[in-house]
């Protein structure tokens, strides 16, 4: 099956729709204008209540005339392209493949890190999928979410991303009698280490490190005393001093502080003194005598691929880790200048710096019972991310804008998914694509997309739909392709129609058999099957599961074939899932509008309520601010990732190592993301 890099078979059909939509525009550009200066954001509404000296109803009276006519003006011109651009949709692919190309030095690299298909490692790998609905609407159509600014918010997503998944991927597995696992999100000390010292990128299956016998007067992080140089440490840049020498050069302690202060040279200093925990702790579970410390860092290499920067501002983020927090920075200037259009939020929303290198995060992340995986709410998406679903990147300009930026992260694209005018399974004018959106760190081998035919209402403007990719992740030792399989769905939304949906999920299920079996004939001279490593779906499936009202697709047969982490039973989710739909009419209140307060708002349970969208129920009260909440409850999860355990290789076996609410998209989307983490071991050992 060929990857379609181009949305028409000619160049001749590429220029009748570049000129089409070229008649098109004006008007299209006159009706967001005609919208944004009728239906404005509680942001704009705010600004203009603080600014004393605000003429916006004389503004609106003027200008929404001009719009009107300009407009009138501008609809000859549209009808004109419309009868050329309809008919060319007919010849138009269903998405468009882009491949960013990577120079020899980063394809040795990252060939290295196993990040192209090279050796399968006998012991497996561990992949990371994330999927997000980014609401990039026409601006005409966001603000009726509280949104808008749809150019400024896409290349923002972009970034952050970037910057998210760019971060050095640290743990550290304390030995104790609870054995905490911290997973430290974006450490500043060490991330700023990464560059320099060097840390290879891994995705290989994150295997606990083997216990190490050291003495208290041995670095934490690494196995040898310290002695003589420790360049490797990614704790010390210099090598460290004897215990009985001053610790100016170690970058954990100012120069003044003397060896018995310093938490990491605790030779000289009794367990009742440190200062890390208190005095009734033994030994073996303090972090800081590493008797039980293990320390696992994989950061990513250097791309070389660089984003000049804009205006030559010299604070503009180029997605470096070089500064302190490079995602946080572009976070401030966003909410600074809005977004460049003045659409973001507040510049007094900050974010604070952790410096703690062992800090334990308390309610943060968590091994609960009889989950055996990590679960947190982060403030950024994982680091070492290698496929990313979005929704909703329907506007084509802002999907230019967020393509340019997660190309600097992932190579490979597919993007414009879907159909538009009469094409296809439309029964009715799609003036939407399906706003589906996967980007991939390995590469793309087959792709399909299917529309669904069942739309109703407002819905079925948009060609909704499912896109099914076939990526290959590795080779075996025998030549075989290790591949796996990736749904990216966004379902219909509208409520109270159940059998819709549970509709749209048989057909998903369906075309995805067709699609496995289509893609899996054997290839090369061998005639070797494909080993399957993972098959997911990710997508907005637009129900919950604890929702009364849900409870035809709580009980769908989707849930016997591939399995949900959050998820209990049909109508009961895990205590700590949480919802992924927010409240539309708080985006842009100081607590939320920016990744960490949204953060720390989510991880408190009453707190979290003011902000949620809950189930229906007759159960509820209001709240200070008026908006109606639940007595319990963690809010609507629509947003899901679904993995497949069984129907893979014999023998293989599919984990999941962490699961993730990720808040970073804070002032720029009405849904939390979600991130999952699969360890796919294949029950061999290293030659």
């Amino acid at each position: 099956m060929a990857l379609h890099a181009s949305p028409y078979p000619s160049a001749l059909l590429c220029f009748l729709d570049g000129l089409s939509w070229g008649f098109i525009f004006p008007c299209y550009w006159l009706v967001n204008c005609l919208l944004g200066s009728c239906v404005p954001t509680s942001l704009e509404k705010r600004r203009r209540s603080q600014d004393p000296c605000s003429f916006s109803s004389l503004s609106v009276l003027v200008v929404v005339p001009l719009y009107l006519l300009l407009l009138l003006a501008s609809l000859p011109f549209a009808l004109l392209g419309f009868l050329v651009w309809a008919p060319l949709q007919t010849a138009r692919q269903s998405y468009l493949y882009t491949h960013q190309p990577v120079s020899d030095k980063q394809r040795a690299a990252e060939q290295g890190a196993g990040l192209v298909p090279g050796e399968w490692r006998p012991q497996g790998r561990s992949f990371c999928f994330s999927s997000a609905n980014v609401c990039l609407l026409p601006d005409a159509l966001a603000r009726f979410n509280n949104l808008a600014d749809t150019q400024s918010r896409a290349g923002e997503v972009g970034r952050r991303i970037r910057n998210g998944a760019s971060r050095p991927q640290i743990k550290i597995y304390i030995d104790s009698p609870t054995n905490t696992s911290i997973s430290a999100a974006s450490f500043s000390s060490l991330a700023m280490q990464s560059n320099a010292g060097g840390f290879r990128r891994t995705s290989s299956l994150d295997q606990r490190p083997d216990p190490l016998i050291t003495s208290s007067a041995e670095c934490p992080a690494h196995s040898s005393p310290v002695i003589g140089s420790a360049s490797d440490c990614p704790l010390h840049s210099e090598p460290l001093p004897s215990s009985n020498q001053d610790t100016q050069d170690c970058p954990l302690h100012p120069c003044s502080q003397s060896v018995p202060d310093c938490p990491l040279h605790p030779s000289s200093q009794s367990v009742s003194d440190c200062p890390l925990h208190p005095s009734s702790q033994s030994v073996p579970d303090c972090p800081v005598h590493p008797s039980g410390v293990q320390i696992s860092i994989s950061a990513p290499e250097a791309n070389g691929r660089q984003e000049p920067p804009r205006n030559h501002r010299p604070d503009a983020d180029t997605g470096s880790l070089d500064s302190r927090t490079a995602s946080r920075e572009s976070l401030t200037r966003f909410h600074g200048d809005g977004g460049g259009s003045g659409g973001g939020v507040p510049s007094n929303n900050t974010l604070s710096h952790r410096t703690s290198v062992f800090k334990r995060h308390v309610g943060r992340k968590r091994r609960h019972g009889d989950d055996g995986f990590d679960h947190e709410i982060s403030a950024f998406f994982p680091a070492n991310l290698d496929f990313l679903c979005l929704q909703e990147v329907f506007e084509e300009r802002a999907a230019g804008s967020l393509r340019r930026q997660l190309h600097r992260y992932f190579p490979y694209l597919l993007s414009d998914v879907g159909r538009y005018a009469w094409r296809g399974c439309c029964s009715r004018f799609k003036f939407l694509n399906s706003g589906l959106l996967l980007a991939s760190r390995y590469p793309i081998l087959d792709a399909h997309f299917e529309c669904y035919p069942n739309g109703r209402g407002e819905d079925a403007l948009a060609s909704k739909g499912a896109l099914f990719a076939k990526v290959q992740v590795g080779t075996s030792s025998t030549g075989q392709r290790v591949v796996g399989y990736i749904a990216c769905t966004h379902l219909h939304a509208i409520e109270g129609d159940a059998a819709v949906r549970c509709e749209q999920l048989d057909l998903l299920l369906e075309w995805g058999m067709v699609f496995r079996k289509a893609t899996s004939c054997p290839v090369g001279e061998k005639g070797l099957e494909d080993q399957v490593a993972f098959d997911v779906i990710l997508g907005d499936l637009n129900f919950d599961n604890c929702s009364s009202e849900d409870k035809l697709e709580q009980q769908h047969v989707l849930f016997t074939h591939y399995k949900d982490p959050c998820r209990l039973g049909a109508g009961e989710d895990k205590p700590w899932a949480l919802g992924t739909l927010l409240d539309t009419d708080g985006l842009y209140d100081e607590e939320v509008s920016s990744p960490e307060s949204l953060q720390k708002v989510m991880e408190n349970e009453e707190a979290r309520k003011e902000y949620l969208v809950y189930p229906k129920s007759k159960n509820q009260c209001h709240s200070q601010k008026g908006r109606k909440i639940p007595l319990k409850g963690n809010g609507r999860r629509i947003d899901y990732i679904l993995y497949r355990e069984d129907g893979l290789q014999p023998e293989w076996k599919v984990d999941i190592e962490e699961f993730s609410f990720i808040t970073q998209l804070a002032g720029l989307t009405d849904h939390l993301s979600v991130a999952i983490r699969l360890a796919v071991a294949t029950g061999e050992e290293e030659p």
